[in-house]
C-alpha cells in the first residue's frame, strides 16, 4: 500500500492488498465531505482529520480479519449473465447459489456496503458520534473501491494478460502523480433512492472500463523499452523500481481522464451515501454530539481514544 511500502512491493501484492492507494482514498474520503448539506457540514468538518486518516483502515484490517479482504471488490465477469443482468439481488439469495471459496475469490462488496447502509443509519439515529465516524471512514473506503475497474474483474492484477502489476499503477501512481491537475468538485451530495442499486451502478460502470485499461497499457507497452517504462525512484532510505513519470504520462492521456473521472464519481457517491442514511434516520441534530473523548471499537494498533468535537467548537 503506497504509504506504508514502496511502489516495487506494491505492484507484486496480491488482489487482498490492492487498493487505491492511502493516498487517494484518504483524498476520497476528505473532499466528500464537503459535498455534504449544512446539517451535517459542521460535524464532519469538525472531525475531518478523522474521517480522512481512517480511510484506510479497511486495508489495515485484511492483515487481521480474513473475511475483510472480500468486502473491497466484486468480480463482475465471474458471475453468469443471468445473475448480474438482474442485479441487485439480496444477499441471503445470492449466498444460497455460491459456495464460501467463491465469494472469497470473487468478492462481496455491494453486499457489505448494503449491511453497512442500515449500520450507519442506525448510528445516526442513535446520534452515536463515534459509531458515525467509524462507519462513514469506512464506507467511504469500499464504496471507492467500487468505483475502481481493476476491483471489478477476475483479472485485477492484469495477471491473466501479462501485465502484472497494473492494478498499483492504475489506482496509486497515477493518482498520486497527477492528482494536483484534477478538477474533483462534485456539487452537492443528493438523496439516493435506492442506495444498493446506485453502487451496482457505480460498479457496472467501473466493469465498462476493464478494457480500456488493460489495453491501453498493453499498446503503451509494446513500443516502450523497458528502460523506458520503469526508472528508480527514492522512497524513504531506498531506491525503489516503478512505472516511469513518462511513461505514467503517456498511459494517463491515453486513458482520457478516467482516473479524475473515477475519483469525482466516488466523492459524489460518498458523500450522497452518508447523506442518504443521515436523511433516512430522521435528519438528526448532529451539533449536540458529545464532546468527550470515546474509545474506537475498530483500533488496530493500540487501545486509542477519539475526540469527537462540537461542530462550532473551533
Amino acid at each position: 500500500m503506497a504509504c506504508m511500502f514502496s511502489i516495487f512491493a506494491l505492484f507484486t501484492q496480491s488482489r487482498r492488498e490492492n487498493t487505491w492507494g492511502f493516498f487517494a482514498h484518504k483524498k476520497i474520503n476528505r473532499i466528500s465531505v464537503f459535498t455534504l448539506p449544512t446539517g451535517m457540514f459542521g460535524f464532519y468538518k469538525t472531525n475531518l482529520e478523522y474521517v480522512e486518516t481512517n480511510a484506510v483502515n479497511p486495508d489495515k484490517r485484511r492483515y487481521l480479519v480474513e473475511a475483510e479482504g472480500q468486502r473491497h471488490y466484486f468480480d463482475y465477469d465471474a458471475y453468469p449473465d443471468s445473475l448480474t443482468a438482474v442485479m441487485p439481488i439480496p444477499w441471503h439469495q445470492v449466498k444460497a447459489l455460491f459456495s464460501e471459496n467463491f465469494f472469497k475469490e470473487n468478492g462481496t462488496l455491494p453486499w457489505h456496503v448494503h449491511a453497512m447502509y442500515y449500520q450507519l443509519r442506525k448510528a445516526f439515529s442513535e446520534k452515536n458520534a463515534a459509531q458515525i465516524l467509524r462507519l462513514s471512514s469506512d464506507v467511504g473506503h469500499y464504496l471507492s473501491d467500487a468505483n475502481v475497474p481493476l476491483h471489478t474483474t477476475a483479472n485485477y492484477n492484469g495477471q491473466l494478460t501479462g501485465q502484472h502489476g497494473i492494478h498499483g499503477f492504475w489506482e496509486s501512481r497515477l493518482p498520486e502523480l497527477f492528482f494536483e491537475d484534477y478538477n474533483l468538485f462534485t456539487g452537492k451530495a443528493v438523496y439516493l433512492d435506492d442506495p444498493s442499486a446506485t453502487v451496482w451502478k457505480h460498479i457496472k460502470l467501473a466493469n465498462a472500463a476493464v478494457d480500456s485499461v488493460l489495453l491501453f497499457e498493453k499498446e503503451l507497452s509494446s513500443h516502450t523499452s523497458s528502460d523506458e517504462k520503469y526508472s528508480y525512484e527514492k522512497r524513504g532510505n531506498a531506491n525503489v523500481r516503478t512505472y516511469s513519470r513518462e511513461y505514467s504520462k503517456a498511459y494517463h492521456d491515453m486513458l482520457h481522464g478516467m482516473v479524475e473521472r473515477q475519483m469525482r464519481r466516488a466523492i459524489k457517491l460518498t458523500g450522497s451515501f452518508w447523506y442518504t442514511c443521515w436523511v433516512d434516520a430522521g435528519m438528526p441534530n448532529l451539533d449536540n454530539l458529545t464532546e468527550e473523548p470515546v474509545e474506537e471499537p475498530d483500533s488496530l494498533d493500540q487501545r486509542k481514544t477519539i475526540k469527537v468535537f462540537r461542530p462550532h467548537e473551533h
